[in-house]
This record gives C-alpha cells, sequence and structure tokens, in this order.
C-alpha cells in the first residue's frame, strides 16, 4: 500500500510525515544487489486451502491464515549496520502464530548480509511459481552487485508448508541505466493470464520494468518489458510508490504509479493510473489522478469496479486549515477512476475523530479491509505525526468503516486508536509514531479483518509491530506486541521494525 517516508536514517527519528515508505534517498544509503542465485528447495505438489482468506491476504504456509511481513531496514545483521531484516508474523486459529525474522544471512536467502543493504525495506507478496503458496518479494536497493557499487536488487522468498524457504534474485535488466534497483515493487496480474507478474522501480529513474508471470526457483521469468509514465527520475524523484487493482472492471490488474510530473519545473506529485490489458500495461492509455503518495484499491461501493484510494499527507484537512493530511477516494469505473466519482476524507470529516492539525500526517499509510465483518470494505489511515493527549508525535489511527448499505466509506463510527486505547499494548510516548504503518488482514480467519498497527519510532527508534484482533463484539483488542527483542533483532541503531508492510 504502501509505504514512504523519504528521508535519510538520520532524519527518520525525528519526522513523522513524507511519502510512505522509508524509501531511501541517494545520498543517505548505499545500496547493492544480490547475485541471482537460487537455492534449491523442493515444491509442495499441493498447498493448503485458503478458506477464509481475501485476495488482499498473504498466506505464506498455506493453512488459511493471513501472514503480514514487516522491515526493519536499518537492523544490524551480523555486525552489519543497516544491512536490513524482514520479520514474519504468521497468523493462526488465535490469531497470532510464530514470529520468524529474514536476512540475507539466513539459509537460502541469496547474498550476504552487507552494510546499507537494506534487506526488506519494501515489501510485496503473491504467487509466483503458482503452487499455492504466496511467496514474499524483497527490496535489496543497498546491494553492491559485482563492481556495481548501490546496483540494487529485488528477492523472491519462497513460500511452502513451513513458510517462507530459501529465495531467488531478479537480475537487473539493465544496471547501467539505474542504481537502486528493485527499490520500488509491486506486483498484479497486469495481462490477465492467470500469473503474478512483478513491477520494479527505483527512485533514481522514471522506467518502471515489468516481468511476466512464470517465474521459476531457477531465476526465469516470463518475460520482460518497462514503461516510462510522464514522471521525473532525477536522483531522488523517480518512481516513489507502485500499487495495483482492476478500476476499469476489465478482469486485468492495472498499476498505479506515483512520482514527480514532468511538466513542470518544481515537480508536481502526481499518481498515474496505467490500466493493464492482453498485452500487459498500457501507458499509452495512462489517466492522472489526485496528488498523494500511499495508494490502495478495492470496491468499496459494490459496483464491480476497484476504487482508488489515495493518502495525501501534506494535504490541507478543510479550506484554510492546517496541512493535517488527506484521504481521496478515486472511484473506479469502465473508463477509468479519473471518470468516476471522487470523495476526500480528513480529520475534519463529520463523524471522524480529532481535528486536522499541521503534521499529522493523516494518510501518511492505509490500508482497505472489512473490519467488522458485515461484508463492506473499511479504511484504516494511519496518522504518525499525531499528537495525543500533548505527548509530540506518539502517533494514531483511524479506521474509517463502511456503510451498511454498501455505499461506500463514510465518517459515521469511525474510530480512533492511539497507544492509551483500550486493548491497544503500551502506552502514548514521544516519537513513536503509531501508524507508521497498517494492515488489515484476517489473522485468525473468522471473516474479520484484524489490525496490525507499525511504530517505526517505539523505544527509541527499535520500532514495534501491534496486531490487534477484531472481536464479535466490535473491539479491537491485542496482548503484546512484537519488537526487535522478540524477532531476535539487535536493538543496536535504529532498526525501524514496522516501518513498512508487504502489500
Amino acid at each position: 500500500m504502501a509505504q514512504q517516508l523519504q528521508r535519510s536514517a538520520s532524519r527518520a527519528t525525528e519526522t513523522p510525515g513524507g511519502p510512505r515508505r522509508l524509501h531511501l534517498t541517494a545520498a543517505a544509503v548505499a545500496l547493492a544487489l544480490a547475485g541471482g542465485l537460487l537455492t534449491a528447495v523442493a515444491a509442495p505438489a499441493t498447498a493448503a486451502p485458503r478458506a477464509g482468506l481475501t485476495a488482499d491476504d498473504a498466506d505464506f504456509n498455506g493453512d488459511g491464515y493471513a501472514d503480514v511481513a514487516a522491515s526493519a531496514p536499518f537492523a544490524y545483521v551480523g555486525g552489519r549496520k543497516g544491512a536490513g531484516a524482514t520479520v514474519v508474523t504468521y497468523g493462526r486459529a488465535g490469531g497470532v502464530g510464530r514470529v520468524a525474522t529474514y536476512t540475507q544471512n539466513s539459509p537460502g536467502v541469496p547474498g550476504t548480509a552487507e552494510a546499507g543493504d537494506l534487506f526488506g525495506n519494501e515489501l510485496a507478496y503473491g504467487d509466483f511459481d503458482g503452487d499455492g503458496y504466496d511467496d514474499l518479494l524483497a527490496s535489496v536497493a543497498g546491494e553492491d552487485v559485482g563492481r556495481d557499487k548501490d546496483g540494487g536488487s529485488a528477492q523472491i522468498l519462497w513460500g511452502s508448508r513451513s513458510g517462507l524457504k530459501g529465495g531467488t534474485s531478479l537480475k537487473d535488466p539493465r544496471p547501467a541505466a539505474h542504481d537502486h534497483f528493485g527499490g520500488v515493487l509491486k506486483s498484479g496480474d497486469f495481462d490477465g493470464d492467470g500469473k503474478e507478474d512483478i513491477a520494479l522501480g527505483t527512485v533514481t529513474t522514471a522506467t518502471v520494468d515489468v516481468y511476466r508471470g512464470g517465474f521459476t526457483r531457477g531465476g526465469r521469468t516470463g518475460g520482460h518489458s518497462t514503461l516510462t509514465p510522464r514522471i521525473h527520475g532525477d536522483g531522488e524523484t523517480g518512481v516513489r510508490n507502485l500499487h495495483s487493482g482492476d478500476a476499469n472492471g476489465d478482469g486485468k490488474e492495472d498499476l498505479i504509479v506515483n512520482g514527480y510530473e514532468n511538466d513542470t519545473e518544481r515537480g508536481y506529485n502526481a499518481n498515474f493510473w496505467i490500466p493493464g490489458s492482453r498485452s500487459g500495461l498500457k501507458v499509452s492509455a495512462a489517466q492522472k489522478l489526485t496528488p498523494g503518495v500511499i495508494t490502495d484499491l478495492g470496491d468499496t461501493d459494490e459496483d464491480g469496479y476497484d476504487d482508488v484510494v489515495i493518502g495525501n499527507f501534506w494535504d490541507s484537512g478543510i479550506a484554510g486549515s492546517a496541512r493535517g493530511g488527506a484521504v481521496h477516494v478515486a472511484h473506479g469505473s469502465a473508463r477509468g477512476p479519473a471518470h468516476g466519482e471522487r470523495e476526500k476524507f480528513t480529520q475534519n470529516t463529520p463523524g471522524v475523530p480529532g481535528g486536522s492539525e499541521r503534521g499529522d500526517a493523516f494518510g501518511n499509510e492505509l490500508d482497505l479491509g472489512d473490519v467488522d465483518g458485515d461484508g463492506n470494505l473499511d479504511l484504516v489511515v494511519g496518522a504518525p505525526g499525531e499528537t495525543v493527549d500533548g505527548v509530540e508525535d506518539s502517533g494514531a489511527v483511524t479506521v474509517l468503516y463502511g456503510a451498511a448499505d454498501g455505499s461506500g466509506l463514510t465518517g459515521d463510527g469511525a474510530r480512533l486508536l492511539t497507544q492509551n486505547s483500550p486493548g491497544v499494548p503500551n502506552a502514548d510516548e514521544k516519537h513513536d509514531f503509531l501508524g507508521t504503518d497498517v494492515r488489515a488482514d484476517d489473522l485468525n480467519g473468522d471473516g474479520r479483518a484484524d489490525l496490525v498497527l507499525g511504530a517505526h519510532g517505539e523505544n527509541g527508534g527499535n520500532g514495534a509491530v501491534y496486531p490487534l484482533l477484531s472481536r464479535p463484539d466490535g473491539s479491537l483488542r491485542g496482548t503484546t506486541g512484537i519488537y526487535t527483542s522478540t524477532a531476535a533483532i539487535p536493538g543496536t541503531g535504529t532498526p525501524r521494525l514496522g516501518a513498512n508492510f508487504a502489500d
């Protein structure tokens, strides 16, 4: 959904806002690519049924319960600063199951943990080899590839009955054209052939590399192409975020590309909708959408078209008010989302708790899911810059519920969550940045999406992940958080656990 707190590592402690992912600025981190080796892991013949899961839930072990992958991009691994780690919380009948941590020093994962690799800073998922288990796509934007310093890589960690096991690197087809390959990524079936495709971008160029489905553990793909939307690619203003969904209802997933429009001197944030087709993504038919950085797609009004939900953390709440952030909904239509109805939600919208204040960063992160189990999509919105009861940047999360008649999202009955709310572990503290990232996934298979909240500033920048189960009585409750100590990540430096979730 993603994303991308675009700032240097030194600023990450102080600033909650900014684009959704911890997208590294070119000057901030050295990046590098792992070598494209695969691990010999036998794929099971069949996977367990995915009962209770939605298409938006990842299931890496095929047990029917959603799993959530979270990044700790600045984690030390083997004493290497910023090598990066990924923490997976496996769902189960009770809600929260085992926690497993993956790094480039884990058995079968390509490459070796090195300083500045930032393994797993960006995460996505899909069943890339068609074996019935979801796989995890992880960026390694700081990997050195041979003599190509900061070349960057993307790796697939393969799902199995026991969870993620082994991996394969995707080779950069144009290593001389950019650095930080794979730093921005997303999957989707863009040609409607039933196979997951992968789109990869960088913050330094405007071109997106697209790999067609047909991935193997030996490194083969179904083909490669490129597309270039009308955005800048000048150092730090290339592709900033990618997302996918079917906004025109034709059965092929579309790609949302976020960057800076290239027809202005100063650069202007823009989202471009690029429709899928039988031949793949058609950049010639792209439509420009409302500005914003984080997006998600889902049919909020049950008309058969995915709607594009856009988070704009710098938007003003109402005319003349402070820039506290907003969420825009561009409704899908047969002609595309640029021709559908528009909605806007802020903390000044009737029914939404709180008020829009400068720096709240409302809409910095968001995710759609059916939290109350009524069959309508709800929206979870992070505001990591929210100051709660005078505690600066403690952060907050708002749940906007879908109307009971299926007409779409509404502010009525919206719920505000902070770490002082009943059922939310821990307590509000300065610079926790609760809502750094958010997910709505059914961890326990009961038909209601549970919330998973990231707070990358928790414990002085160690970070934390807070799963909250959605109860039949409407309450949201978690018993404990997932911390660096839980995940066996060294507390050295600022690991930033919970900075980004796979989407």
